[in-house]
């Protein structure tokens, strides 16, 4: 099943920026995803326990 998603102008920006070229939003999302599942949780720069 295929889910729409609305997002502001500016977290697409803020997408565009980190993706590379030839890589879809959809895979930059799936590749966050797969980082998160493995990791627990998005690493932060700067951030420490």
């Amino acid at each position: 099943m295929t889910h729409t998603l609305e997002l502001s102008e500016e977290l697409v920006e803020r997408i565009d920026s980190h993706r590379d070229e030839e890589q879809s939003r959809e895979e930059f999302v799936e590749e966050l995803v797969s980082i998160y599942e493995t990791e627990g949780a998005f690493l932060q720069e700067g951030y420490s326990e």
